[in-house]
């Protein structure tokens, strides 16, 4: 007897599921509970799936399989928060980051969307890796679910927010990204806000045109880190077919099309892109629509030649563009001890 080739079953469509289900002559509603399972109660066997019947769960479980990511190491930082290492069915390796800031009761993780990256940004230590592979939607839909429990069990809260700030760039995971949204924020799913999700992007247009199109309902961030190309071209090579005319184009079509929130990440560096010029040329690039500026302490990496800006240096720059009645946020970095800030994913042992 030839054995059975399984397939992974959070791969199928719900109109896929309902053909199986109807090719079986079980009566329709079994659709919906086997969705359910998968992306709203989180199931990761077919035993589990306690309202079908012995046999149709049977029948699941000889023909198809489910591959959950596994936590391989949790980290706990001095200031709360926690780093966790998961290891994927082909035995590579993420991270994600549990943020918590009580006193706002707000609860954020961090996920990755890539084994690696692709853009070698110059401070960032996952740029430094090699990409290996997207993320399945199901891969980066488990960070979730864990570190909720995780959440839940040290906090006793929920998660609130989800950023796509993790390792990798989310658009060149495009499908992944938008099918794990999907899971994350449908009725069938966890039922989440799209409010409360940001996705960030290193600035590839072509996508962000596609994410205008596509009705995207989430925030937008850009890591943008310097407001000028001769910079930015320095430390982010996708600048170079992504430069910052044909970005701000792209993002502006994104508003206008879609009404979403965008935000820039800007890490300010020392002698670098922290001056008042700098933060001159970063308020013409907020004047093209509405945008909040999240300034980042910069988290040093083996390798890199920055520093983070001084004190005085990072708060001149901040009430500049405050004086120019630009929305502003300076961000402290959070997990540095065990190199879980803003950079430093890289699968540490």
């Amino acid at each position: 007897m030839q054995d059975v080739i399984k397939v992974d079953i959070r791969k199928l469509s719900l109109d896929e599921i309902r053909e199986i289900v109807g090719a079986l002559g079980e009566p329709s509603f079994r659709t919906k509970q086997i969705y359910e399972w998968l992306w709203q109660k989180s199931a990761h066997t077919f035993e589990d799936m306690t309202n079908l019947s012995k046999s149709l769960r049977h029948y699941l479980d000889t023909h198809f399989m489910i591959l959950p990511i596994k936590t391989d190491k949790v980290q706990n930082s001095n200031d709360g928060t926690i780093k966790s290492r998961f290891v994927l069915h082909d035995g590579h390796k993420i991270e994600s980051v549990l943020i918590p800031v009580a006193d706002e009761n707000r609860f954020t993780v961090c996920v990755s969307t890539q084994v690696g990256c692709s853009l070698t940004c110059k401070f960032c230590a996952t740029g430094q890796m090699k990409r290996i592979r997207n993320l399945d939607p199901a891969e980066i839909y488990d960070q979730f679910v864990l570190v909720n429990k995780q959440c839940m069990a040290t906090f006793g809260r929920p998660l609130t927010n989800i950023v796509y700030m993790g390792m990798g760039e989310p658009l060149l995971a495009y499908s992944s990204t938008m099918k794990s949204i999907n899971y994350l924020c449908e009725p069938f799913g966890l039922n989440m806000s799209p409010k409360r999700i940001t996705v960030s992007t290193a600035g590839i247009a072509k996508m962000i045109y596609k994410l205008a199109d596509d009705g995207a309902k989430f925030n937008l961030a850009v890591s943008l880190h310097a407001a000028d190309d001769v910079k930015r071209d320095e430390i982010m090579p996708i600048n170079e077919t992504n430069n910052l005319a044909v970005l701000m184009e792209a993002l502006h079509y994104f508003y206008q099309k879609t009404g979403n929130k965008i935000s820039y990440e800007y890490i300010a560096f020392q002698n670098f892109n922290d001056s008042i010029e700098d933060a001159k040329n970063l308020v013409k690039l907020c004047k093209v629509f509405p945008v909040k500026v999240n300034i980042i302490e910069y988290n040093p990496i083996d390798g890199s030649v920055f520093i983070k800006s001084e004190e005085n240096n990072l708060n001149l720059f901040a009430k500049y563009l405050r004086e120019q009645d630009i929305m502003v946020t300076v961000r402290r970095s959070r997990g540095k001890d065990i190199d879980a800030a803003c950079g430093q994913l890289a699968n540490k042992e």
